[in-house]
């Protein structure tokens, strides 16, 4: 028998969400003006070292009918349909890297070889040049293409010693769960691809976004 995602919430949580967890994004949803708000999750793609994720506040009207939804401590969840069965038995947690504070998604579920995320696929390119120059063309020709569709795009400002300083703009800017956003697909693409950096700083300035949901 088939489950839709609205049966399935009938059966079992799909995510579990620490207390440590509950706490920021009730926190950081608390800072928003808009009401009724809930914690979007999706898979948008594939990288070479595993799933990339999407995370968003959710007016009710961006809620699609087809979402998974949960309720954790007074907070909405709603899962993309096309992401429920490779975040089944995952956590969300908040990170114990001092070095990249913040959210964590710990999936036991890895991608085929076939990516069926319903999102795209970070692909291999050749880079060439300074590490200035591979970063930069990481982001030209790989993930900006890939985050593109949901409204995103991510710049680097500069990089200094082991650390590359980004700038999230479009769908990602304003959103208050963006740093997850970047640790989870683009820091991963960037680290995997270009040793060389081992830090990434998100220096966007969240507060100017006009849109902090995705779309």
């Amino acid at each position: 028998m088939t489950i839709s995602p609205r049966e399935t919430t009938q059966i079992q949580d799909v995510l579990e969400i620490t207390e440590e967890a509950l706490t920021q994004i009730v926190s950081l949803r608390d800072e928003e003006t808009i009401e009724g708000l809930s914690l979007g999750i999706r898979i948008a793609g594939v990288t070479h070292s595993g799933f990339a994720y999407e995370t968003a506040f959710l007016r009710p009207e961006d809620v699609a009918p087809s979402d998974h939804i949960e309720e954790h401590g007074g907070m909405r969840v709603a899962i993309a349909a096309d992401s429920v069965d490779n975040l089944l038995g995952s956590v969300l947690d908040v990170s114990s890297d001092p070095n990249a504070p913040g959210l964590v998604l710990r999936n036991p579920n890895q991608p085929s070889p076939v990516a069926g995320s319903g999102g795209p696929v970070i692909p291999e390119i050749d880079l060439t040049g300074t590490v200035e120059d591979r970063v930069a063309q990481l982001l030209d020709q790989a993930i900006n293409p890939a985050i593109a569709a949901h409204g995103g795009q991510a710049r680097l400002v500069s990089v200094e010693g082991e650390t590359a300083f980004l700038e999230l703009g479009g769908g990602c800017q304003g959103c208050g769960m963006a740093a997850m956003t970047l640790r989870q697909g683009i820091e991963t693409a960037i680290k995997q691809n270009i040793p060389e950096i081992t830090e990434i700083v998100d220096v966007t300035d969240h507060a100017a976004g006009a849109n902090p949901f995705y779309e």
